[in-house]
């Protein structure tokens, strides 16, 4: 597994305890958002935080997305 594919089961599993959710909700909620896109592109920044930061993070990421799209 590259990197990448590492950082990005870290940052779901990490959702996923956060917001008690199942790994098939998070899955799908990070597909219809384009997550998994967002944290490859902000690797960078997102690679510096905690876990519940970077939960955090994408719930707000999230809710400022569903304001937007109908």
């Amino acid at each position: 597994m590259n990197g990448n594919a590492e950082f990005i089961a870290y940052c779901l599993e990490e959702y996923k305890s956060a917001n008690d959710m199942t790994g098939k909700e998070v899955i799908s909620l990070f597909k219809k958002y384009n997550i998994i896109d967002y944290i490859v592109s902000c690797y960078g920044a997102l690679h510096t935080m905690g876990g519940l930061a970077i939960a955090e993070d994408i719930g707000s990421l999230i809710e400022n997305m569903k304001k937007h799209i109908t």
